[in-house]
């Protein structure tokens, strides 16, 4: 067989079978990334910590349920597999099934552009020429680091899962010496005077709404498990990693936030640099914090690169093996990895990773975009969950209510994530969507079939209409990149 693949879809040798520790570093190697090292300064941009508070337990309640969720449909639909995707098109037919496989695959693809911008942005205060991850050189080291990833998760799954496990627990350490170290300097006059929240920010619900799309953006991956429940050993084992990762993570999460308010006026964390966790420590300990979170960084971020790139090729070959993608994606090499899917996603991610070059904020662009692609998946799963708990004999076990309870404020919680989010991403994320119904109708002519139902064009034709609207905005000026 040739490396370069084979058009079955299935490997020479069997996948391999990941037990329960594996699937829960899958979760945390995919929450614990970018994210957490801009937490400080994205959150003190927004809102004090009152706010942050208020924001943490509605994120963590709102992501908690919807790690329920997540628990729930893959004890009963374990049929299932790639979890977001086959969700949506269970529930709600083939077209918005593709809509989900495409924009959760977007999502990951744009949120690995973070992760590099972040990189040459800690970079950049060695090498000025690195700027803030947005510089030409920048861009052209980011690519290579693109195409040296692709090669080594080409060379196989499994291989790529064991180098995410030791990686996970390297990454998680600097992260916890810097809340151990922030406790220990925590001043309660800094902490108090930040409460409130400062000049720059507005009303409390402003300063909640404002936060939304960071904590999205850092609890994307909650999901994991279900995108990999094709190689669990034990199927029960993809809730529990689910709701493992997501506990353990969520803690990390807030205490990164919290701590920082006791260590520097939230004026000043507001205005360091990304990564804003390694001023915030430098504040701290001095020079040597910065370097130590740096460092930190750099592992941290590469590893969650990894796994999001696994990830996200695996939701384009399940979809293809479904007959939703178009057949070329099918193609795996002996390794089980799926090159095909790998190749794609390494060259969305080379797209944006250029588009960068054009806006004001690098990091920020990409934080918000990833976060508002993935809004639409979550909402068609929990929606699913919402409608087989909802009918009578849709779900027979004695905890009926209890699921629709979660099912109910899973969906409630993503519907008020994309009101926070606002307008502008939703219409550049319908500039991406758009065009992507042309990989949904190569599928359909394979299989010698309509492109659209017509319930199927009415969705197309909103979505066109989205991206016209979003292409104008951009052209007028209304939104900026």
């Amino acid at each position: 067989m040739s490396s370069a693949g084979t058009e079955t879809g299935r490997p020479a040798s069997a996948p391999a079978r990941l037990a329960l520790p594996s699937l829960v570093a899958m979760v945390v190697g995919s929450m614990v990334g970018a994210g957490v090292f801009s937490l400080p300064g994205r959150f003190a941009q927004e809102t004090g910590v009152a706010g942050a508070l208020i924001a943490w337990a509605i994120a963590g309640s709102g992501m908690l349920m919807l790690a329920l969720v997540f628990q729930g449909l893959a004890v009963r639909r374990p049929d299932l597999d790639a979890g977001v995707y086959a969700y949506a098109k269970a529930g709600f037919g083939e077209y918005l099934g593709f809509f989900s496989a495409f924009g959760y695959w977007a999502s990951a693809c744009v949120g690995n552009v973070t992760y590099w911008v972040l990189i040459m942005s800690t970079a950049g205060a060695v090498v000025p020429a690195l700027g803030e991850g947005d510089t030409l050189l920048a861009v052209v080291l980011s690519s290579a680091g693109l195409w040296a990833f692709f090669f080594l998760v080409r060379r196989g799954v499994k291989e790529a899962t064991a180098i995410n496990r030791v990686v996970t627990v390297a990454k998680i350490i600097p992260i916890l010496v810097f809340v151990v170290l922030a406790l220990f300097y925590l001043d309660a006059d800094v902490f108090a005077d930040n409460v409130a929240g400062a000049g720059h920010t507005g009303s409390l619900f402003h300063q909640v709404r404002g936060t939304m799309l960071v904590t999205v953006f850092v609890f994307l991956g909650i999901e994991g498990a279900s995108v990999y429940s094709r190689h669990a050993r034990r199927r029960e084992d993809v809730g529990r990693a689910t709701l493992l990762g997501f506990l353990s993570v969520f803690a990390v999460f807030a205490s990164v936030t919290l701590v920082s308010y006791g260590i520097v006026p939230m004026e000043r964390i507001a205005g360091l640099r990304q990564p804003s966790m390694a001023g915030v420590l430098e504040e701290a300990v001095g020079t040597w914090g910065a370097v130590f979170v740096s460092v930190g960084l750099v592992v941290s971020v590469l590893g969650a690169y990894l796994a999001w790139t696994l990830m996200a090729a695996e939701v384009l070959f399940v979809a293809a093996l479904d007959d939703d993608m178009p057949r070329f994606l099918r193609r795996v090499t002996p390794a089980d990895a799926p090159v095909a899917a790998l190749l794609l996603t390494t060259l969305l991610s080379q797209v944006v990773l250029i588009v960068t070059l054009a806006s004001d904020d690098a990091f920020d662009f990409a934080l918000n975009l990833t976060s508002s692609l993935s809004l639409i998946p979550y909402l068609l799963a929990a929606a699913f969950a919402v409608k087989i708990t909802w009918r009578p004999g849709g779900d027979p076990e004695a905890g009926r209510g209890r699921a629709l309870a979660v099912a109910l404020l899973s969906t409630l919680y993503t519907a008020f994530l994309l009101y926070a989010a606002g307008p502008k991403y939703l219409l550049v994320s319908f500039v991406v969507y758009a065009p992507a119904t042309v990989l949904f109708a190569m599928a359909r002519r394979e299989r010698n079939r309509r492109v659209f139902t017509p319930a199927e064009l009415v969705i197309f034709l909103l979505s066109v209409a989205g991206a016209v609207l979003g292409l104008l905005a951009l052209a007028l000026g209304w939104i900026e990149l």
